[in-house]
């Protein structure tokens, strides 16, 4: 083996095969060349299997980048020294050579000698000052003349404050330390190096534990003879028996076992070869995107919001606009009714995709529900509508995804008052079932070792691969979400174990990044009793379903003896009477549902319809680019049955058809004519509700407009209906401007129905004709059939956009179809009254060229739609240039 190849893997434990000659000249390669990376140097016993080996704790931590634009590398090189016999024997029976012990103890005095001799300012990170003092006049007397760059001693809550371990990595800087000893004990010292090494400035970075303790003569080494036979262990422990007999005595069996196993690690899951886009931070990408990505958009991310029915999520869609300016995201918004969460304000917002669910289904059911909407999305992330997202969170999420080849990642959680939630879970066993906190009070850490969640701090400080986390904040990949598939909404409550627990079996790693910060409501201390026997019955379901059934119904007692150690508590007599009642537990009750605090009465204009208040009629040729801009709007008002809409495809050779289908509730429907007219009469055909808009799939409707539309036709003699219309002629040149100027002019445009791309009939309007006839302007056959009286325009606060041409060839394409279509109907052209009106509104020279404008404009459509007739090449004269999406809407 050459000393760049000569590493295997112990325990799951990464481990350099060196001499001591190679590991002193590999430290002085690192001290004297400041153009390669940093180099971190730790020993490997049996303690640090426990902490980094294969699923332990911190499994993979130390081989992950970190970033480090202030030192200009990419990362730390972890150069890992055999501390340990168990390790230096396994080793040589695994290469067939012996290999020495390289413990920090070790090697601590001739890297001193050689710091001495070459200048090289040390410093020392751990310990306490009284150690410091007796550190100093040791170091004084065995090297004179060392350079001691400073000492720090942190408290440890210090350490666990990633504000105050990143001053004091400055400070370190400062000092213009070149090696630092770091000695904070297993994992905390090799996660602080991992997490602030690069921030220090220090060329090398020795985690050497007791080293400090040893320098400063506060700790005796074991005698040579001891250390020989591997016996140092016991040496120390003899020593110091009360903070080591947990580390040899627990810990250290198993660890023993990892590594006596020749094939130690399972083979390392290799993740899909796409990662997630992202976009640099720069002032180039300030507001790239001001909203989410429509339906057939690909996203970065697909943000699922789980929503409350008594809290607003407006907030909270604020907060991942914001995040647009780093990534592409897709919004959906699920759970019990989503429209109700804001009434009209969360329908209106036109780039949010609404998808309700049944009242009580839970939280996996409304999971699963929206991701038939997920789309095409590189990632899925999932948000409680009460989750505040602060700034940045998703993109260090993605970031980490990245980096890490994640599968998923879990953020930080906060409470309302910024403490961290503990949030990282452990795996459901007899003895944290018998000897932790109850179920009711198990995630406040109460149960200390035993606790079902994690409770040191060092969890939720320092990033690392874990095994289970909550689903508010998760993000997954795609490919691995796929994988997976559903939430099981057997898991009324508590689904997060199951669903962990599955993509583990992928083989995708689970990572925890604290420097994402979601704010989530916590779970209240007392739980009612209903709940706390629900979340009972779902431990002994997950039990049940991947242990022995021995194994679950130990598990399934030991939780009932817990709980009835508090038998005063009505929650603990809930539970206990829930897991000994047999077959209870498979159908524990529901958790109660939360008060809504509601002001309207359904049905109302906001909520769900018990019958819709009438039908949307769509008619789409080719409109994949407009499709998905039109039902975002309106479609809410479909999965609320507030409304019926029907698409009808007619002739299409794109995905219209698809796109449309990715609204809830939006009935879509497909025939191979091209005709406009025969989309209008299936539509017909398959609606149910009175009155009925036909729409034009490129117009943009507000549903309070369409709602005002429903019901100027529900009484009186009004038979037929449009709304007012305002042109959009963003984009379009100076003459296509000039001209709907001129347009807006023309009094008798104001009265008819055609124009607006929007109109609606009642049951009595629509029985003055029995279907509608193969002719090129349906509004124009429908507004001759009403008198004045017979028909309104519907004032709205909300004008629909009809979207104009944007080049003039494209707008005399759409005029030459117009007068075809009133030529086919045989009426009287109204062109010769609307210039004379016209030129009487002429103000000024800038009024009179509108109209000249409009003139000459008018006569090119004429003369085209002549010509075409003409020539028997009749057809339907389509506008592409108005197609492209506005950018308020395309965002």
């Amino acid at each position: 083996m050459t000393l760049d190849t000569a590493r295997i893997v112990l325990g799951g434990s990464a481990v350099d095969l060196l001499e001591f000659s190679d590991s002193m000249e590999r430290i002085t390669e690192h001290l004297e060349a400041p153009d390669i990376p940093p180099l971190a140097v730790t020993s490997i016993n049996l303690d640090h299997v426990h902490h980094f080996g294969a699923g332990a704790d911190w499994s993979g931590t130390l081989d992950d980048d970190v970033p480090a634009p202030e030192a200009g590398h990419s990362q730390l090189t972890w150069l890992n020294l055999i501390d340990g016999a168990p390790l230096a024997a396994q080793a040589g029976r695994i290469t067939g050579r012996a290999w020495p012990r390289l413990a920090g103890s070790d090697l601590i005095g001739p890297i001193l000698a050689l710091c001495e001799s070459r200048g090289t300012r040390i410093g020392f990170l751990g310990g306490t000052a009284d150690t410091h003092d007796r550190l100093l006049a040791e170091l004084a007397a065995r090297y004179p003349a060392l350079c001691v760059a400073g000492l720090w001693a942190p408290a440890r809550d210090e350490l666990n404050d990633s504000v105050r371990s990143e001053a004091i990595a400055r400070e370190i800087r400062d000092a213009d330390t070149e090696l630092l000893i770091v000695g904070l004990g297993k994992p905390r010292q090799e996660l602080w190096i991992a997490e602030h090494g690069l921030a220090t400035g220090s060329r090398v970075l020795l985690a050497f534990g007791a080293v400090v303790d040893f320098l400063a003569g506060r700790v005796t080494r074991a005698p040579h003879w001891i250390s020989a036979h591997g016996l140092e262990w016991a040496w120390r422990l003899a020593l110091e028996p009360r903070r080591l007999c947990t580390r040899y005595l627990v810990q250290g069996p198993p660890a023993y076992l990892a590594v006596r196993r020749r094939e130690s690690i399972a083979a390392p899951w290799t993740p899909s070869p796409a990662v997630i886009g992202v976009h640099p931070h720069d002032g180039a990408t300030e507001n790239r995107f001001v909203g989410f990505a429509d339906p057939d958009e690909h996203a970065d991310v697909a943000v699922v919001v789980v929503a409350d029915s008594t809290v607003s999520v407006l907030p909270l869609l604020e907060e991942l606009r914001a995040e647009c300016q780093d990534l592409r995201l897709r919004c959906i918004v699920t759970g019990g009714d989503p429209g109700r969460t804001s009434r009209p304000e969360l329908l209106l917002q036109r780039d949010v995709i609404l998808v309700p669910t049944e009242r009580n289904r839970g939280h996996a059911a409304s999971i699963n529900a929206a991701r038939a909407h997920i789309g095409r999305a590189d990632a899925v992330l999932v948000l409680d509508g009460t989750g505040e997202v602060e700034r940045g969170a998703l993109r260090t999420m993605v970031d980490r995804m990245n980096r890490a080849g994640a599968g998923a990642v879990v953020p930080r959680l906060l409470t309302g008052d910024g403490a961290t939630r503990r949030h990282l879970p452990k795996e459901p066993t007899v003895s944290r079932a018998l000897l932790g906190a109850t179920v009711e009070k198990d995630d406040s850490g109460s149960g200390g070792r035993f606790s079902s969640v994690y409770t040191d701090a060092e969890s939720y400080e320092h990033a690392h691969q874990v095994r289970w986390g909550f689903d508010t904040g998760l993000l997954v990949r795609r490919d691995v979400d796929d994988l997976v598939g559903d939430r099981d909404e057997r898991f009324t409550a508590a689904q997060e174990s199951d669903y962990f627990r599955r993509v583990r079996e992928t083989g995708a790693p689970i990572w925890y990044e604290p420097a994402a910060r979601i704010r989530s409501e916590a779970s209240p201390g007392v739980r009612p009793p209903a709940l706390a026997a629900l979340l009972a019955a779902n431990q002994v379901r997950f039990t049940r379903r991947y242990r022995s059934f021995g194994y679950a119904l130990a598990f399934q007692a030991a939780l009932a003896v817990t709980a009835a150690r508090h038998w005063t508590d009505p929650a603990q007599r809930t539970i206990v009477r829930t897991l000994l009642t047999g077959s209870a537990w498979r159908t524990a009750p529901a958790a109660p549902p939360k008060p809504v605090a509601v002001t309207t009465t359904e049905p109302g204009p906001w909520g769900r319809s018990a019958t819709p208040a009438g039908t949307i009629i769509i008619p789409a040729h080719n409109e994949r680019a407009t499709i998905g801009r039109t039902l975002a709007l309106i479609a809410p008002m479909a999965a609320l049955n507030q409304a019926e809409i029907i698409v009808v495809c007619n002739g299409c050779s794109d995905s219209t058809a698809s796109v449309a289908r990715r609204f809830p509730g939006v009935a879509v429907y497909d025939i191979e004519t091209a005709s406009k007219t025969a989309a209008l009469n299936v539509g017909d055909a398959a609606a149910h509700a009175w009155p009925r808009l036909y729409l034009d799939a490129d117009v943009a409707i507000e549903p309070t407009t369409v709602r005002a539309i429903f019901d100027s036709l529900g009484t009186g003699r009004i038979l037929a209906a449009r709304p007012e219309y305002t042109y959009d002629t963003t984009g379009a040149s100076a003459l296509v401007k000039s001209y709907y100027r001129a347009r807006r002019r023309i009094p008798t445009n104001r009265d008819a129905v055609w124009g607006a791309g929007a109109y609606a009939l009642n049951a009595s309007g629509h029985g003055r004709f029995d279907r509608f006839p193969d002719v090129t302007a349906d509004d124009s056959y429908v507004d001759s059939l009403f008198r004045s009286d017979e028909k309104v325009v519907v004032p709205t606060g909300s004008p629909v956009r009809v979207f104009t041409p944007r080049t003039v060839a494209s707008l005399v394409a759409v005029l030459a179809r117009q007068y075809r279509g009133v030529s086919e109907l045989g009426t009287e052209s109204t062109t010769a009254g609307s210039i004379r009106s016209l030129v009487a509104s002429v103000r000024g020279p800038a009024s009179a060229a509108d109209v000249v404008c409009y003139g000459l404009l008018t006569v090119l459509g004429r003369l085209r739609a002549h010509r075409v007739v003409s020539r028997g090449r009749a057809g339907w004269e389509r506008d592409l240039s108005s197609r492209a999406l506005p950018p308020d809407l395309a965002a």
